[in-house]
């Protein structure tokens, strides 16, 4: 019989795209407080364990969504999404921050792991987990960065849901090759090249995905690419040793900056996925107060269903 996976979720990655995939208007407590992002979260965590069948699970969170370590590095990493007149804080929207606490309380009720470290962010809690924790294990996120996790020794596969969780990719290093034309152990590197507007990556100028990939299959890493730049008779052609010269403050960074951390202090984290709720009471609090009783016993059906 299968081992069954350890789901590690990248919870703000979810919660934002339940957010936005369930209109407010049809998603509301007994107040008028909107609840669409939490009925949409736990319906994506019961699709989840209805589908994949773990029998652990953890949700990530970010409690730093720009660690200052990132930034010493580069500057303009997500400077695009700081909300104006705040203490480093991102921009979220007026009605999705008041339903993050639901959600926490919601997991906490069921019995379901959150965790998050100071001066870390999610991604960095579940490149941990996915590097310590015992396999399988399978990543669900929408964050492309994620990909530089899968690995089919152990294995770890990144479930992508940038389509959707009904949509979801199962990636393994195959997919990622397809999908970027490198492995994933070099994903940082090609990402660190190409550039991602979304994290304020800028990339190096007029180098995209297929030049990156290609300088990484021929190159093997970022490092590689600038020791060959200081090789004699290396053949760059003029123009893209031009650009690669002109980026090399950016390059003997920007690696780190995506590379995602796998020795977060965590401590010790019971995984296993409850088969009912740890606080039933609470739980039914919680669903009648914030008219989300369908949602609620969707999720719990589905972990009374795994084995």
């Amino acid at each position: 019989m299968a081992q069954r996976p350890l789901l590690l979720i990248d919870a703000p990655s979810l919660y934002f795209r339940a957010y936005f995939g369930v209109p407010e208007s049809s998603a509301r407590a007994a107040d008028g407080s909107p609840v669409n992002a939490v009925r949409g979260f736990l319906d994506m965590l019961a699709t989840l364990v209805r589908t994949r069948r773990p029998d652990r699970m953890v949700c990530a969170l970010d409690f730093d969504w720009r660690p200052q370590w990132r930034v010493a590095l580069l500057p303009s990493y997500k400077t695009h999404r700081l909300a104006p007149e705040s203490d480093g804080g991102e921009v979220v929207p007026d009605t999705l921050g008041p339903q993050v606490p639901v959600i926490l309380d919601v997991l906490a009720a069921i019995g379901i792991p959150v965790v998050g470290a100071d001066g870390y962010e999610a991604d960095d809690v579940l490149g941990t987990l996915a590097t310590t924790e015992p396999a399988p294990v399978e990543v669900v996120s929408g964050d492309r960065d994620l990909f530089q996790l899968v690995d089919d020794d152990r294995p770890v596969r990144l479930l992508y849901v940038g389509r959707g969780v009904a949509k979801l990719e199962d990636c393994d290093d195959a997919a990622v090759r397809t999908r970027y034309g490198v492995p994933a152990d070099r994903y940082a590197d090609f990402a660190a090249l190409r550039g991602d507007p979304s994290d304020g990556l800028p990339g190096v100028p007029g180098v995209g995905e297929k030049t990156a990939a290609r300088l990484i299959d021929r190159y093997g890493s970022v490092q590689g690419i600038l020791a060959a730049l200081d090789a004699p008779g290396s053949g760059f052609a003029p123009g893209l040793r031009a650009k690669l010269d002109g980026a090399r403050e950016y390059l003997a960074v920007a690696p780190t900056v995506v590379r995602v951390a796998r020795d977060v202090p965590l401590g010790s984290i019971a995984t296993a996925l409850p088969a009912a709720p740890v606080d039933p009471d609470r739980l039914l609090e919680l669903a009648e107060r914030w008219n989300l009783a369908s949602p609620v016993r969707r999720l719990v059906d589905a972990l009374a269903g795994h084995p």
